[in-house]
């Protein structure tokens, strides 16, 4: 084994350290449903449920939990889907801000047709 994939299996190895610690803690803290679908886990199925950095930052694992949230493996994956959509697009606008490009208002003459009936 070379010195780099030592590096490597050494670096995984600490990661998962990691996940198992804060995965434990948020597991006691909050309710284990998926903070996106809502669905419930327990028993086996309990693994497909994940802890999910809330600003993305796998290191930033404060002791209140304020970065995590439980998410199920599908909710996760578009979780970060998301995140990469936005990377390589932008960040899309709240759709109270976008403009609208319609100019034809169908109901603009309506109140005069409906004076003209009386």
């Amino acid at each position: 084994m070379s010195q780099q994939d030592d590096i490597v299996a050494e670096a995984r190895r600490r990661q998962a350290e990691r996940e198992k610690g804060y995965r434990e803690k948020a597991l006691k803290m909050f309710p284990w449903v998926c903070a996106r679908c809502a669905r419930e886990f327990s028993g086996k199925k309990l693994k497909e449920l994940t802890v999910h950095h809330r600003d993305h930052d796998h290191d930033n694992n404060p002791p209140d939990g304020s970065n995590w949230e439980l998410l199920c493996i599908y909710c996760h994956d578009h979780e970060h889907q998301k995140m990469g959509f936005q990377e390589e697009y932008g960040e899309l606008a709240p759709a109270k801000q976008k403009k609208t490009t319609t100019t034809h208002q169908p109901f603009a003459g309506l109140a005069d047709l409906l004076k003209n009936k009386e």
